[in-house]
């Protein structure tokens, strides 16, 4: 009996043993099928990225004052108090601007002729979240024409899509009476690329003088408009320089030069080879 102890012991152990294996077994099976899978399922995409709003077209603003040509100023508003006209205040020149002109031109006893000429400028730049410079300016366009048919008093008003002012443009015609006087306005509302150009000019008969009529006005503020979007280009260099450099347009030609220079260089090099390769081949017979 004291013998036969032991050696139950030691069959007890040995038949532990292979299934002590077999467990370990499947448990690695069991760990490289989990990795296997793990590796073959696809991984999130964790770089995707938006889609990018398109570059601002205009970096700068014109001084606005300078925006209109002193000849047009004259024209427009003959006895300005100051000629050189009389700018707004702004936190950001680069993001928004004015400038205004006013005076009254006195003939005596024929009475006096007032006017007033204003523009102003407001550029957009592309944000991710809130769009691209010439979206955001379109929207702008927008309120301003709204706020310009709000007068408060306006008569006879009529709105117009107006052609050749900038890349879209609206006008605001209407009839005021102000300081016992009736005034004729205009208003004509631009975007050049991610720029708004406001521009509003207005008139009256004092004393007794004729009232300016509503053409004259609209003809004159349609012209001061034209000259403040040219001048947005002008302070940007050219239209075809404004653009930005990550634009296709560009990217293609660093390209096709970079592509040149590539293809030339392999040219001379190839060349190159091929008049060693003769020189040695000459050399050796």
């Amino acid at each position: 009996m004291h013998r036969s102890a032991p050696r139950l012991t030691r069959i007890l152990a040995c038949a532990a043993v292979p299934v002590m294996l077999v467990v370990a077994g499947c448990s690695s099976d069991s760990d490289s099928d989990k990795d296997k899978a793990s590796a073959s399922s696809p991984a999130p995409d964790a770089t995707k990225s938006e889609p990018t709003v398109a570059a601002a077209k205009f970096a700068e603003l014109p001084d606005p004052c300078k925006s209109i040509t002193a000849k047009t100023v004259k024209s427009l508003v003959p006895a300005a108090k100051d000629k050189k006209g009389t700018p707004g205040r702004s936190s950001d020149t680069a993001a928004r601007g004015n400038c205004s002109w006013n005076g009254l031109d006195d003939n005596g006893v024929k009475g006096s002729q007032y006017r007033w000429l204003d523009v102003g400028f407001t550029r957009f730049a592309s944000d991710q979240a809130l769009g691209s410079g010439a979206d955001r300016a379109g929207d702008d366009l927008t309120k301003q024409l709204t706020k310009a048919k709000a007068a408060e008093g306006a008569k006879k008003l009529v709105t117009t899509p107006v052609s050749g002012i900038g890349d879209q443009a609206t006008r605001v015609t209407y009839d005021l009476d102000k300081t016992g006087e009736d005034f004729k306005y205009a208003t004509v509302v631009a975007r050049t690329g991610n720029v708004v150009v406001t521009l509003t000019y207005n008139g009256a008969g004092y004393a007794g003088a004729k009232t300016p009529s509503a053409d004259d006005i609209l003809k004159g503020a349609e012209k001061a408009a034209k000259e403040a979007v040219a001048a947005v280009a002008d302070a940007n260099g050219s239209p075809q320089a404004s653009a930005s450099p990550d634009s296709p347009e560009s990217s293609g030609k660093a390209t096709d030069k970079a592509t040149h220079k590539v293809t030339h260089k392999s040219s001379d090099k190839a060349a190159s080879s091929k008049s060693s390769g003769k020189a040695i081949h000459r050399t050796t017979q």
